[in-house]
């Protein structure tokens, strides 16, 4: 057990990804979408030193998380990333932490399973739209996870008043970035059977984040929409990803300074998740609707996503 975790530890899976994908582009230095996988994978490996330097100073302004707000805004909600991972046990809780581990791989993976060089292209800018504007939101509403935040006893945390806490360490829970990379081979899934194994993965994504204790059931909803601005802004659509982008920027700068209203009225971060899903699943729709066309080179063009009225 030890030893798989071990080999499926995201530091190890980076660097071996980087090593092959390298290998891979000396093979065919005229295919200019090689060079950007590997661009995104090495922006990826040293994603957390580039988060230490970005919200570094950040952390020593405002040491304060916000990890309290989110564990009340879960409870208004009505369910909580404890109470999900208290229903997996044994291999059922081993599956999911693998699955949270195999984000890396999935990324690489979903590279060959996108039809053309366009839509490899788009796919490869949609990560780094997605790992560049990440950090944006960490320093708006910084928070690290119930894992990091109650330590060991997450799983009983108790949670009585909407007070921030002094915790030193790298926020990375608001919005959820695995969320938002599942959403991301969602909607560039190529076919039927693809389109399944997407949402099967989104889905034990999920789960997967709960029972890691890595987020909050609220940093996942707007993770999704997340993933559209990342694939709105990947295929150059920048109307729509600054439409999805703005809907981000609503949650994070509601929580950050009307979380008391929030956290008061219930309907309110219920109705908002279920607009928010709402949109995402839109996206979805929209996507899924349109039927790719051949290029002139014989592969298809990359996902087109519909304007939004």
């Amino acid at each position: 057990m030890h030893v798989l975790l071990l080999l499926l530890n995201p530091a190890v899976l980076g660097i071996l990804a980087v090593f092959l994908s390298i290998v891979w582009m000396l093979k065919d230095e005229s295919d200019r979408t090689r060079p950007l996988l590997v661009f995104a994978l090495v922006l990826n490996l040293f994603y957390g030193l580039i988060l230490k330097l970005f919200l570094g100073r950040e952390d020593g302004l405002e040491p304060f998380k916000f990890d309290p707000i989110l564990f009340l805004m879960d409870k208004s909600l009505g369910i909580q990333s404890s109470w999900v991972a208290s229903h997996f046990h044994g291999a059922g809780r081993v599956t999911l932490i693998v699955v949270y581990q195999l984000l890396i791989p999935v990324m690489v993976c979903w590279f060959f399973v996108a039809r053309g060089k366009k839509a490899r292209s788009a796919l490869v800018m949609a990560y780094i739209a997605e790992l560049v504007t990440g950090p944006v939101f960490y320093a708006i509403l910084p928070a690290c996870g119930p894992l990091y935040a109650f330590g060991k006893d997450w799983l009983h945390g108790t949670v009585t008043r909407p007070d921030l806490i002094r915790l030193s360490g790298m926020p990375n829970a608001f919005p959820s970035l695995h969320m938002g990379t599942a959403m991301i081979f969602l909607l560039f899934a190529p076919s039927r059977v693809w389109r399944g194994v997407a949402l099967i993965f989104l889905m034990a994504t999920a789960l997967a984040t709960m029972v890691t204790g890595e987020h909050y059931v609220i940093d996942l909803a707007p993770g999704l929409i997340f993933g559209c601005y990342a694939v709105y802004a990947g295929s150059r659509r920048w109307r729509q990803a600054g439409l999805y982008l703005a809907v981000g920027l609503v949650w994070s700068l509601a929580i950050r300074f009307g979380f008391n209203v929030l956290i008061g009225a219930r309907w309110l971060p219920i109705s908002m998740t279920a607009l928010t899903v709402a949109l995402a699943g839109y996206a979805v729709w929209r996507e899924w609707g349109i039927a790719p066309q051949p290029e002139t080179t014989g592969s298809l063009k990359p996902p087109q996503v519909a304007t939004i009225p």
